[in-house]
């Protein structure tokens, strides 16, 4: 880093409000003139105008003295304050002259520094403070003092800051550490050699908690041997000594210990001790020192056990989060011993924030072994019926998202360990009526697939919970489950009658005299209560006003089944789902006829084929949302009454249907276990390789300006380079795709921008190259911002040599994922001609991917967020891409989102439906539905549409835009 070229850039700590600027600031007379005035507020008006301008670059010479004269001896508290902000910005040595200049440029002595005479006043004004009797006015100096650099202005305070270590009030002592320790850092050997020494003694008789944390830190930084001798001696009060303290011995021993890893075991007392801290700060430091320095068993369990005490007493949700990630990384690498305390870590499930569930569960269900997952499983069972009590105030916060992670987690330990999936599939059928039902039968309907032993009392439990099912999707599964899996012919029987029960008979369409009423019943629904006054006597004689609200009866709801319901409401699907089952349940009771009889199965068939033209026949009456599925159901309902009736379509059909689709679904069952099995194959750490000639690192042989200026030493990254861990490729490359050119070769100043995001900030790194022979004062980057991005740090003014070049730096804050610009102008004077110059600035353009990451959601997850979210942008497909499968890659690569919908490259068509999902940085959803069909007609061009759905109208529109900009086309890849 460059030294600092003005006292502006040495100097500036501090921020002002610019209220002072508000039309114009007044000039240095004016300033002047304030500063003589009796009243302290005009004083401190006057004195920051003064402040503000020498930021500006304006030098103000003649208002050092009248600061000295009318403000510095004031009793005013801010105009004090006000003043120690002056001196840190104001100019204390004497400019150059020209002859100095000129010949420390021709080879000649350099150019001494010489302090402004005014500064002498300024010293001494400065040890009166120090001395003052008030202790906070002399607190106030010192912390001032640890702000100024300046060796001549330091080293007469050293006797006054010196005593200041045994004034009788504590904020004096544990200012004036700082103060020594700042002193020392700058001008140790000149100013305070013995500073160690003294603050040693301080501290063996200090006995406040701050004054004895700021002393200790001073030692660790400038004398470890003195800081481990004082440890050594009072190993056992460290936990007296106060949580800074204790933060600051466990920075020393990581410190020490990465440098020499001999010196562990000197600190590995202390650091238990601190494990058991009331401090939820310190035992959480503890922990992970622990873990970094140690990785011996009884080391990762005690801080195991720290992180769960932690998790299961500290009601801040961050706290919680930061924890469990902890807990994640130390199960990579000791999954056994995180085991032990799994139950320990599930009582986290009590939080009533779903995130932290979701964490826990994450945490958990990997390590879940044969010997636990009872525990485990019987745990889970419990949190899920808490989720079906109304009275417990948690289900509210986490609703139905909760009790879907339930399941899932349920239904992994299942599908790993099968002596459990009997015991807990039966309490989950309890939920198939509730919002999380769709979760619940696709795990029935894997565990009836994989488990034929439980399909018996599986049936019978689903028979008997089918007149309470009231979703659509999920009446549609149990309806094809039971056509797959009734095999006996009790459970034919059983399964025919109930399903016929709930339809009922047909037609199936709303006769007038029930829509009439419905719709008379719903007027009187909407017309709410009635509000009521009149007049009333009270027992005492005297008049009161009485108002009632009258309410009409509420409209007791019909007996009519669910079932029912559905399809007189237009529920096409769903009628060809129950066309199917009906047909699957004749022809196994055909099988089975010396049971039944045969007058039973020609009863059945007879009752199925009436149901199957009602339900056609609703389909023609009713307008729903699913009438473009019409002519699919006539088709499907047309071939299911062919196999009942027709002999010969019988023999052709029956195997088709009555073992394809079962078939089909156990190959799916299959794919999806092995494809979790590829996915937990990928996520394993990959074992480090070294090659035979690769060279060895000794760190012993290093040197220990390498070892300080070039090793991390915070969690353990040296250990990751000692197992292999490291990230291949050079940073070059991603670093040259950020930079930015903000100005031309052609203009007297270059300037580029090096772009960083992280997550909430953007970071700006602006390289400036004066190409003129002359010197640029007051060189200055004014940038601006559209969208929602806030200028935090803005880049100061600079003096740039000739054909020199500076780095200027700037921050921005984002608050929301949209398409942002930054724009502006470098202003410049030039020393020599004294003219100033503008130069605008290319825009930069924050693009949306800098904030999208890919994520996954469930299927249930991704629909109800699609019809949550009310913003939907829409964009039409055109593309010279002519294949589907490519053109969908190309999106997902582009956007940088995850296709949720699984499809096979090999699998040719001509139609492709896609679900897209990605979050922003800000916890932002992204939905993204791709539809595109390959039209022959059109030349085998891709037409169709892609609908982008979300929360914010931001990312809608910023999403569309990048879609449109790259759907075209696939970009060229340029030869190396």
């Amino acid at each position: 880093m460059s030294p600092p070229t003005n006292s502006n850039e040495s100097y500036c700590t501090f921020t002002l409000a610019s209220d002072v600027t508000a039309g114009g600031l007044p000039s240095e007379e004016e300033i002047a003139k304030d500063l003589e005035s009796s009243d302290p507020k005009v004083k401190r008006h006057a004195l920051k105008a003064a402040i503000m301008a020498m930021l500006s670059g304006e030098s103000m010479p003649k208002i050092v003295m009248q600061v000295i004269r009318f403000c510095i001896n004031s009793d005013d508290k801010p105009l004090k304050k006000m003043c120690m902000l002056y001196w840190e910005v104001v100019p204390k040595y004497q400019e150059p002259t020209s002859e100095e200049l000129l010949r420390a440029a021709t080879g000649g002595p350099p150019v001494q520094r010489k302090l402004l005479p005014e500064m002498i006043l300024v010293c001494n004004a400065l040890m009166n403070d120090l001395n003052h009797p008030n202790e906070y006015v002399r607190g106030s100096m010192l912390r001032f003092l640890c702000k100024v650099k300046d060796e001549e202005i330091l080293g007469p305070l050293i006797p006054s800051i010196k005593s200041c270590l045994e004034h009788r009030h504590a904020y004096v002592r544990k200012n004036a550490a700082l103060a020594v320790f700042h002193a020392h850092r700058l001008h140790g050997e000149t100013l305070i050699p013995d500073g160690p020494e003294l603050i040693e003694s301080f501290l063996s008789s200090e006995t406040d908690v701050a004054a004895r944390r700021n002393a200790f830190l001073m030692l660790c930084n400038e004398n470890e041997d003195l800081a481990i001798q004082f440890l050594a001696k009072n190993m056992d009060d460290v936990g007296k000594y106060g949580d800074g303290f204790a933060l600051l011995v466990l920075e020393l021993t990581r410190k020490i210990c990465r440098r020499d890893p001999n010196q562990k075991s000197r600190f590995v007392r202390v650091l238990f001790q601190m494990l058991s801290s009331t401090s939820a700060a310190v035992s959480y430091e503890a922990a992970w020192t622990l873990v970094s320095l140690s990785s011996a068993p009884t080391a990762v369990r005690a801080a195991a056990v720290t992180y769960t005490n932690l998790l299961n007493s500290q009601n801040d949700n961050n706290v919680k989060l930061i924890v469990l990630e902890r807990l994640e990384g130390l199960k990579k690498n000791h999954p056994k011993i995180v085991q032990e305390l799994l139950m320990d870590i599930l009582r986290a499930l009590s939080s009533p924030n779903p995130d932290i569930c979701k964490k826990v569960l994450d945490v958990v269900m990997d390590i879940v072994t044969a010997r636990n997952v009872a525990e485990v499983v019987t745990m889970l069972k419990r949190e899920v019926t808490k989720t079906a009590d109304e009275n417990d105030p948690s289900n509210e916060a986490k609703g139905a998202l909760y009790r879907n992670m339930l399941i899932r987690a349920i239904h992994g330990c299942a599908v790993r360990f099968p002596d459990v999936a009997e015991s807990v599939v039966h309490t989950l059928m309890d939920f198939l009526s509730t919002d999380g039902g769709m979760q619940v039968i696709i795990f029935v309907r894997a565990i009836v697939e994989q488990y034929p032993a439980l399909r018996g009392a599986l049936i019978t439990k689903l028979l008997g919970t089918l007149e309470d099912i009231s979703n659509s999707n999920v009446m549609c599964v149990c309806l094809w489950i039971l056509g797959e899996y009734c095999e006996s012919a009790e459970s034919l029987q059983e399964a025919f009658n109930d399903i016929t029960e709930q339809l009922g008979d047909p037609p199936f369409v709303v006769q007038p005299e029930e829509k009439a009423a419905q719709e008379k019943a719903a007027a009187e629904a909407a017309a709410g209560p009635k509000l009521v006054t009149k007049n009333v006597v009270l027992a005492d004689g005297t008049y009161a006003t009485q108002t009632v609200y009258s309410e009409s009866k509420a409209v007791v709801d019909d007996s009519t089944p669910h079932l029912r319901k559905m399809i007189i409401n237009g529920d096409v699907f769903l009628g060809s789902i129950l066309s199917s089952c009906l047909t699957k349940l004749c022809l196994r009771a055909a099988d089975a006829a010396d049971e039944i009889g045969a007058a039973g199965v020609k009863s059945m068939t007879v009752k199925s084929v009436l149901i199957m033209c009602g339900i056609v026949k609703m389909a023609e009456v009713t307008v729903t949302a699913q009438k473009s599925s019409l002519a699919d159901c006539k088709e499907r309902v047309s071939l299911c009454c062919r196999a009942l009736l027709d002999p010969k379509a019988n023999e052709l059909l029956k195997a088709t249907l009555l073992t394809e689709g079962r078939a089909t679904f156990g190959r799916f069952l299959k794919t999806l276990k092995e494809k979790e099995a590829m996915e937990a194959k990928k996520s394993e750490p990959e074992v480090p390789t070294t090659q035979a000639d690769d060279l060895i690192h000794f760190r012993q042989l290093r040197s220990m300006a390498v070892q300080g200026g070039d090793m991390d030493l915070d969690d353990g990254s040296d250990l990751a380079r000692a197992i292999g861990f490291a990230d291949g490729g050079s940073l070059l490359s991603s670093e040259l795709n950020h930079v930015y050119p903000l100005s031309g070769f052609a203009d007297p100043v270059y300037a580029e921008a090096l772009v960083t995001v992280r997550d909430y900030d953007i970071s700006l790194e602006i390289l400036i190259i004066n190409r003129t022979p002359n010197t640029l004062a007051n060189l200055t980057v004014e940038l601006a911002t559209m969208g929602d991005m806030k200028i935090v740090e803005r880049p100061q003014s600079h003096t740039v040599g000739p054909l020199d070049q500076v780095t200027i730096k700037a921050s921005i804050k984002v608050s929301s994922t949209e398409t942002g610009h930054i724009f502006g102008t470098i202003v410049y004077e030039d020393t020599s001609t004294q003219e100033k110059g503008y130069i605008n600035l290319n825009d930069i353009h924050m693009d949306i991917m800098d904030y999208i990451r890919p994520a996954t959601c469930t299927d249930e997850m991704f629909r109800s967020m699609w019809a949550e979210f009310e913003w939907e942008n829409k964009v039409a497909i055109s593309t010279s891409i002519t294949d589907l499968i490519q053109f969908l890659n190309h999106i997902v690569e582009s956007t940088n989102m995850r296709c949720l919908t699984p499809h096979d490259s090999s699998e040719k068509g001509s139609f492709l439906a896609a679900n897209l999902y990605a979050r922003s940085v800000f916890g932002e959803d992204a939905l993204v539905n791709v539809s595109v069909e390959k039209k022959e007609d059109n030349d085998g061009k891709l037409a169709g549409y892609i609908r982008i759905r979300s929360k914010t109208q931001g990312i809608a529109l910023s999403l569309g835009e990048r879609i449109t900009s790259v759907q075209r086309g696939i970009p060229e890849v340029k030869a190396q």
